[in-house]
């Protein structure tokens, strides 16, 4: 473990408090941070105040550091939440290709006081058709089009 580690995850969990207690949304907080542990980036959860239900504080955090950098990828860095990501956030993390992910309070703790993201967890694994939301495979030769356009577009950036 770094020895940045504890004092960034705390600092992560300041956030949180200090924008719940100001109203800003619910009590999570992240940051990005690099590995000698400067801090890139802030994000705290403002679904409520932003009438954005994917600004959550990873998402937030990861947009801003992005940003900071210029770049759409944070390999080379950190994220410190002061909750276990949900499904939404955890997949943010993986997309941006940030090296590790630091949490403090889990799951459990979060379905404790009303933030259960269980019913996503379990739709997941799902068949398409088993899924709470109805949802339609409607594969349309137009679509194929696109994505085989793209396959030949010299100047595409991958990510």
């Amino acid at each position: 473990m770094p020895h940045h580690d504890e004092p960034l995850l705390k600092r992560a969990i300041a956030l949180s408090r200090e924008h719940m207690e100001a109203g800003n949304g619910g009590p999570f907080g992240a940051l990005i941070a690099d590995r000698s542990g400067t801090i890139i980036a802030e994000g705290w959860n403002c679904v409520t105040t932003g009438n954005d239900p994917t600004a959550h504080a990873e998402v937030t955090a990861i947009r801003r550091a992005c940003t900071a950098l210029g770049r759409f990828d944070l390999k080379g860095h950190v994220i410190y939440s002061s909750c276990e990501p949900c499904p939404m956030c955890l997949a943010a993390i993986y997309w941006a290709r940030l090296d590790r992910l630091v949490f403090a309070n889990g799951r459990a703790d979060a379905a404790a006081i009303g933030f259960d993201d269980a019913l996503i967890y379990d739709e997941i694994p799902k068949p398409i058709e088993a899924r709470a939301i109805p949802t339609l495979h409607l594969p349309l030769k137009d679509g194929l089009d696109v994505f085989a356009d793209w396959l030949k577009k010299p100047d595409k950036v991958p990510y």
